[in-house]
Formats: C-alpha cells, structure tokens, sequence
C-alpha cells in the first residue's frame, strides 16, 4: 500500500485587484491588527458609555458617594431612597455593567464595593475635553483682550 505523504501548504491569498499572491501573513499584519484595535476602542467606549449612563442617574451617583466610605449592602445602599432591596438591586447592577462596583454575597448579604478603576477611565477622558477647552478659551480670552486694547 503506498505511503501518503503530508506536505505543508502555505496559505496564499491573491491579492484583490491584482494577479500576484499574497502570504496570510501579510492580512494578519495588516487587516487584523487593525480590526482587533477597532473592537478595543469599541469595548472602550461600551464601557465609558455605561459609567456615563450609570452616572447619569442622581441615586447611583449617591449609592457611589456612600460606597467610597466604605462597604455597603445593597439594603444599606437602598434605605436613604427608601426603596426595595429589588429596586436597590437594579441600580447596583447598572453601576457594575460600567465597573464601578463589585457584588460579593456573604451569606444572604450582597455587600458591594466601589472599584475606582471605571471612574478613572471616564476623569481621563474628561480630561482631554477639559485641556481642549481650556486652550481654546484661553486663545479666545487673548483675543478678546487684544481686541479690547485696539478701543
């Protein structure tokens, strides 16, 4: 019975426009890079979307302030706002969608906990807006003052 070899195929692709054939190496280097960066700035801005989202509502912001003095249940969160632990729970759950809280249950209690990282992500880029405007108020204050000595 004759022996079937196995010979090594290079994966070639023909370039799109042209006759020549190009080596998988050079799609991965230079398409897929490309895609894989764009999912990350995508998965970026899911989650700055969802901080801002969380954000945005003025019970979260204060079941925030409560957290950064420490551990609180989510009964402990939700009594201020006298509300049900369900109602509670349901705020506490967009806050950990945008990361800016962790649930650990012990025993029945849902303790959660502030994670700081989420709030940094979401200052970083209010600190890019806030230097953009920052200059371009300056270069209008210049300019409205040169304008002013001119009269």
């Amino acid at each position: 019975m004759p022996r079937l070899q196995r010979q090594a195929v290079q994966p070639r692709l023909a370039c799109i426009g042209c006759n020549r054939a190009i080596h998988s190496t050079f799609w991965l280097n230079n398409f897929l890079s490309a895609t894989i960066f764009n999912l990350m700035v995508e998965l970026d801005d899911e989650r700055l979307d969802a901080v801002f989202h969380a954000l945005a509502d003025s019970t979260r912001r204060t079941m925030l302030q409560l957290l950064a003095q420490g551990e609180c249940s989510v009964g402990e969160l939700g009594a201020p706002f006298r509300m049900s632990f369900a109602g509670a729970s349901k705020h506490v759950k967009a806050l950990e969608r945008a990361g800016l809280v962790s649930r650990t249950v012990q025993g029945r209690a849902h303790v959660c906990r502030l994670e700081p990282a989420a709030l940094a992500s979401a200052n970083a880029w209010l600190r890019y807006y806030e230097g953009f405007w920052n200059s371009h108020l300056d270069a209008l204050e210049q300019e409205l003052r040169r304008e002013a000595s001119r009269q």
